[in-house]
């Protein structure tokens, strides 16, 4: 059998172990690592080349469009793509594309572990019969490589007005890979053909198919989506529904309709502005007035507030300060996603959490800000407790009675926590308390003499 050595060349494991003293056990490991960071790396330049493509396209309408139309997105824009190693998501956001890595839940458990440690946003979900934890029109692209989901019905509610969904991989250029996919051309153009035929009852428009990529576009709104109901009498378009909602619903085999517009070059929903203008502009969700109780002037002060707050959690927990030392971070009650848009200058991203029994759902909001998000969580501090690694930080904020409920939990739970003053001061009932999940393990169990 052979093997790859660190150097790049292939050797033979009689050789090797003959070398190293006959470790045949430690050979092999190192074999399977070895050939693990190799298919990595395959896998890295395959993406690299699917982003330049990307890119090229992109930049090709913007020339096509003209330099007088503002394209929606730009950089910091949000991408959903189907996860296999991560990869796509871990090159773009060198690009300052913030992408999240989507897997089911049946076989992909490992992969969504492996892509969080390398610090790339990913979730993992069921995929067969409820929605994705998403809002309407949450991603401006989604990108999916060798595709084994009917990606049609998942991905349009979610694609905001206007976004491209880009698949890669069979069958797309069918005609030049058939022979190595060992399947025949009649199979491949089927599938092919159906892919196309979902895309247009969706109303997706084929903007661009090059070397084993293709991309779509949905429209920026549905008006004549409305009139080819006509022609395509399925799916036809959802009725009486609330498209944000996402955990706990059932799929429907239904159109999830645009907003209304009053004309032809109107972007449903509102236009995004570019980023990083998108962060902090209002988000079009609050100022159409459709969330009871948030208003323009709610948002910006929140906005500010946010950065405020984190100035002081920096001067509680000094490692805050110290780039590199977190990554992941979950904000498990978001509320606008003030203090995720106030880390934004920081080595980090922000998973966003609205709490499904929140009074307002404003997880629409996170994403119109160009960042992300998912609703849930039950049974919080044990939820809490698993998914946060050793030595992992939690911060608090709360009424002083209920950190010290909290307190005493977390303790019985191992981990260690000090209560601060609010940053307006000692007076105020609000206060912050830092929490740090102790690295410990179970004591051995005893022996007993046989």
């Amino acid at each position: 059998r052979l093997w790859v050595s660190r150097e790049g060349r292939i050797e033979g494991d009689g050789g090797r172990e003959e070398r190293e003293g006959g470790g045949g056990e430690s050979v092999r490991r190192e074999r399977e690592v070895l050939v693990v960071v190799r298919r990595e790396k395959e896998v890295m330049v395959r993406r690299e080349r699917e982003v330049v493509v990307s890119e090229r396209f992109r930049e090709e309408r913007e020339r096509e469009r003209g330099d007088g139309e503002e394209r929606e997105g730009g950089g910091g824009e949000s991408l959903l793509a189907y996860l296999k190693v991560a990869s796509f998501g871990a090159y773009l956001l060198s690009r300052n594309i913030l992408t999240v890595s989507f897997a089911p839940k049946d076989t992909h458990e490992a992969q969504v572990q492996f892509a969080l440690e390398r610090g790339v946003p990913a979730l993992i979900g069921i995929m067969a019969t409820t929605r994705l934890p998403y809002p309407s029109k949450s991603f401006d692209m989604a990108h999916c490589s060798r595709c084994l989901i009917p990606w049609g019905r998942y991905v349009d509610r979610i694609l905001r007005p206007g976004g491209y969904w880009i698949l890669s991989g069979p069958p797309i250029n069918w005609e030049a890979h058939w022979k190595g996919w060992g399947r025949s051309k009649e199979d491949l153009s089927s599938e092919q053909s159906t892919i196309e035929a979902v895309a247009k009852s969706l109303c997706w428009k084929k903007v661009r198919q090059r070397g084993d990529i293709a991309v779509w576009q949905k429209p920026t709104n549905h008006i004549h989506c409305k009139k080819n109901r006509r022609v395509f009498k399925k799916p036809q378009f959802c009725q009486a529904q609330d498209p944000d909602l996402a955990w706990y619903n059932k799929m429907e085999p239904c159109l999830t309709p645009l907003p209304p517009v009053s004309k032809i070059t109107e972007t449903a929903g509102g236009q995004l502005p570019k980023w990083p203008a998108r962060l902090t502009a209002v988000p079009p969700r609050v100022y159409s007035g459709n969330l009871e109780g948030i208003t323009p002037d709610v948002f910006t002060k929140d906005t500010t507030l946010w950065k405020k707050r984190l100035a002081y959690y920096k001067s509680l927990n000094n490692e805050l300060n110290d780039a590199g030392r977190y990554r992941n971070i979950l904000d498990m009650n978001a509320y606008l996603g003030g203090f995720a848009a106030a880390l934004v200058n920081d080595p980090v991203w922000v998973m966003n959490v609205v709490p499904v029994e929140a009074k307002v759902n404003t997880l629409g909001v996170v994403f119109e800000r160009g960042l992300i998000g998912t609703c849930k969580f039950e049974d919080i501090l044990l939820e809490m407790d698993r998914i946060l690694r050793p030595e992992g930080c939690v911060i608090f904020r709360d009424d002083i009675d209920v950190l010290v409920k909290v307190k005493n939990n977390i303790e019985e739970m191992q981990w260690n926590s000090v209560i601060f003053d609010h940053e307006d001061g000692p007076l105020q009932r609000e206060k912050i308390m830092v929490a740090v999940k102790q690295y410990w393990t179970a004591p051995a169990p005893q022996q007993t003499a046989s």
